[in-house]
């Protein structure tokens, strides 16, 4: 179960699986067809492989009209904004964000949140604000 520390919330495995089944299960209902996934350096390579496995649809690196592109969260929603094809998806969504996914398993406030696969001492800030 995810540990809120001060204004982090650090996300754990078992978090990551619920997560991905459940965006799983809403792209499955979704009805459309998604024929590749690829996952954004490097917070979303993780949950893409995971999505890839879960539906079995194959693993790429170029974007196409029928790519599923997979972050781990759409914060400021700059990253995301930018995918000229394809669908895009999130294991998490701020609403503040100026992007709304495709698909997203939960919405999330101002905390940061601090996925598994990051160091436990991750600053709050993006790596794009970074002086």
């Amino acid at each position: 179960m995810a540990l809120k520390v001060g204004n982090k919330v650090f996300v754990y495995w078992d978090d990551i699986s619920i997560l991905v089944e459940e965006l799983c299960n809403t792209i499955a209902m979704s009805g459309i067809r998604i024929k590749s996934i690829t996952g954004i350096e490097r917070g979303g390579l993780i949950p893409a492989v995971m999505i890839s496995h879960k539906l079995n649809i194959p693993y790429v690196t170029k974007i196409n009209k029928d790519t599923l592109v997979v972050d781990d969260i759409c914060d400021s929603g700059e990253t995301l904004k930018n995918i000229v094809a394809g669908y895009t998806a999130t294991l998490h969504y701020k609403k503040t964000a100026a992007f709304t996914p495709d698909f997203y398993s939960k919405e999330v406030g101002d905390e940061w949140i601090v996925y598994p696969w990051e160091r436990n001492d991750s600053a709050t800030i993006q790596d794009y604000l970074k002086k």
